[in-house]
């Protein structure tokens, strides 16, 4: 998983229902406990850590590639396969092969790109542990049979949360939807929208506008393994200096396959250079 879509999947859910009920006996516990119950298993996943090598369809302000991704145990390496919808060619494979070599000759680009991804992990962690007290949830929707799992909520903000930081500030002004599997206790999808605007600093580091919006669906790819499948992002604002700021991104991520779990930097750059030197016969 990318740390963009780590971010965005940090958006929403914290610890503690025991036991494993049935879907509908889950249900009737309280939202919030539910929520609780859902980031809990979010954070603290029983399963064993796996790694996977994936596809990532990505479109940043109209900028449209696709990578191929492969986690290992100390972040993400990717080799770039298309750019605005067309094959790279000969030169630009070339040059792919080089940067992908050049990370696996050096220790210090793969030690910043593990420092990179800690922080990543640190960050989202600490988001995700807000969000019971951010909002407050109510449900929208229930299973209406043993076999129907989903189960839907709908979140406001809490006027009692107080942020701790200028970039918690953004859950005090969202509201939206969460689907979850309720006999897992999963998320499957999260939206969300700006109902205001976002002001940092009394608006002299910037603001957010109202309306913008946010989307995430996971899905589960392997028992008891869950990952994100697809985000959007449509936000824009001002930063510092009257700078225009624009978020508009979209991630598909798809043909997931399983890769060793102690697979390392150099590991991955390997296998990615064999589908570069690949690609580059065709």
């Amino acid at each position: 998983m990318t740390p963009q879509s780590r971010l965005m999947l940090a958006a929403f859910v914290l610890a503690g229902i025991a036991g494993r009920t049935s879907a509908v006996a889950q249900s009737k516990a309280s939202p919030a406990d539910l929520i609780k119950a859902v980031i809990h298993n979010e954070l603290n996943t029983s399963t064993p850590e796996v790694r996977w090598k994936y596809v990532l369809d990505k479109e940043v302000d109209g900028k449209q590639e696709t990578r191929e991704v492969i986690e290992t145990k100390s972040g993400s390496l990717d080799r770039l396969v298309s750019a605005a919808g067309n094959p790279l060619n000969g030169a630009q494979q070339h040059e792919e092969l080089q940067r992908i070599l050049q990370v696996s000759h050096s220790p210090e680009q793969q030690r910043k790109l593990a420092e990179s991804h800690r922080k990543d992990a640190q960050q989202c962690d600490a988001f995700l542990k807000m969000i019971p007290d951010a909002f407050l949830f109510q449900y929208s929707g229930e299973p209406t049979s043993e076999t129907d799992h989903l189960v839907k909520l709908t979140f406001q903000p809490n006027p009692a949360f107080q942020a701790p930081s200028r970039e918690a500030k953004v859950l005090r002004e969202m509201a939206g939807e969460i689907w979850i599997e309720a006999k897992q206790q999963r998320l499957v999808s999260i939206s969300g929208q700006l109902l205001n605007e976002v002001k940092f600093a009394r608006g002299l580091l910037g603001h957010l506008e109202k309306g913008g919006t946010f989307r995430v669906n996971r899905a589960e790819i392997a028992p008891g393994q869950w990952e994100t499948t697809e985000m959007e992002v449509n936000m824009q604002g001002k930063a510092l200096l009257l700078k225009t700021i624009s978020v508009r991104q979209k991630e598909l991520h798809r043909n997931f396959e399983r890769v060793r779990e102690d697979l390392t930097m150099a590991d991955a750059a390997v296998l990615l250079m064999k589908e570069t030197l690949v690609a580059a016969k065709r």
